[in-house]
């Protein structure tokens, strides 16, 4: 009987079935329910929503939705990671064959039509940009790396940007969440209405623009003086998978960060606290989320305040102890408290 139910509840924590959703909001509304109650469910006994309640057998207690919350902030933030890794790999392929190209052709003259060109210079970027935009009919995808967006660089896509507007074409944009404190962007989401939707992540791949999913550019050097345009199929379509891959893990603009479950530890503290764990330097974390050194370096002061931390080594401990690293946390108390430092409250 197990088996049988377990097949016909394929699925997680994340969208339960109907049957599921009523027996564990139950539970939670009364403490506990009877075994009996999930005989029908046993999705939720396999996803740890359920459990036996040690102080009698035939009852099940659930485990605790903000631990539940926990759980999925922590599976997607592995699976953004797994992306950005793949998507980073790929682009870093892509400018080493663009340099053997250079290197044997001398920059010759790109074949229109072709599957890959290298736009050599801002000014051929702007060209086939344009170009792009004018034959776009349907949508638009990009991802905007960095932090805040600066009124300039706004500006120097708004024309694009207005032109497909006026053609109704849909445009959806991934930012940083940093990005949401920027007063210029707020402005241009205003201009263009629901013609541009809007999402944001802890990080982001580097930039990208698809149009109609048929034609795709991606920078081809550091200082994006150089660009890579594609239009193989199986390339763009790769990168269109991983936009909406990004996409159904990014948080509307117009909606709240999650809170982090930890007292006085803000979200970018949390992503800031998860990269130091991952062992990077400051400087490599504050590109990464798109802020300046100098504000990764005062989050960081702030989680050590926080946690308790005398020392980075310190911090490193105190971070995997509490569970900002993306591990399950250790069980907060003696090992998070100092002789005057009360442990952080876990939600």
């Amino acid at each position: 009987m197990a088996g049988r139910g377990a097949e016909e509840h394929p699925h997680g924590a994340d969208r339960l079935c109907g049957a599921g959703d009523r027996v564990y909001s139950r539970a939670v509304r009364r403490g506990r329910v009877p075994r009996t109650d999930a005989e029908a469910v046993p999705c939720l006994l396999e996803l740890a929503l359920l459990h036996p309640d040690p102080d009698d057998m035939d009852w099940l207690v659930p485990t605790s939705p903000q631990e539940v919350m926990t759980r999925l902030l922590r599976g997607v933030y592995d699976e953004v990671s797994a992306s950005q890794r793949r998507v980073g790999s790929a682009v870093a392929a892509f400018e080493w064959y663009a340099g053997l190209g250079r290197q044997l052709n001398a920059l010759a003259a790109p074949v229109e039509g072709s599957a890959i060109r290298v736009l050599d210079g801002l000014s051929r970027i702007q060209a086939a940009m344009d170009e792009a935009t004018e034959a776009c009919t349907t949508e638009v995808l990009t991802v905007q790396p960095g932090g805040i967006r600066r009124e300039a660089e706004l500006t120097e896509g708004l024309h694009r940007a207005l032109a497909l507007r006026g053609r109704g074409v849909r445009m959806r944009d991934l930012y940083t969440h940093v990005a949401r404190h920027g007063q210029g962007l707020l402005n241009y989401l205003e201009l263009m209405g629901d013609t541009v939707e809007a999402r944001t992540l802890d990080e982001v791949i580097d930039r990208l623009i698809l149009f109609d999913r048929t034609v795709a550019f991606i920078p081809a050097n550091a200082d994006r003086t150089m660009a890579l345009e594609l239009r193989h199929p199986a390339l763009v379509e790769y990168l269109v998978t991983v936009f909406e891959r990004l996409w159904r893990l990014a948080i509307p603009l117009t909606a709240a960060l999650p809170d982090t479950g930890i007292e006085g530890i803000s979200h970018r503290e949390q992503s800031i606290a998860a990269l130091l764990a991952e062992g990077h330097q400051d400087a490599v974390i504050a590109e990464r989320l798109g802020i300046s050194v100098r504000t990764c370096r005062a989050h960081i002061a702030r989680l050590s305040e926080t946690l308790g931390a005398a020392s980075r080594t310190q911090l490193g401990v105190r971070i995997a102890q509490v569970g900002l690293d993306g591990h399950r946390p250790s069980l907060p108390g003696a090992a998070l408290t100092g002789p005057d430092q009360e442990p952080p409250t876990v939600r």
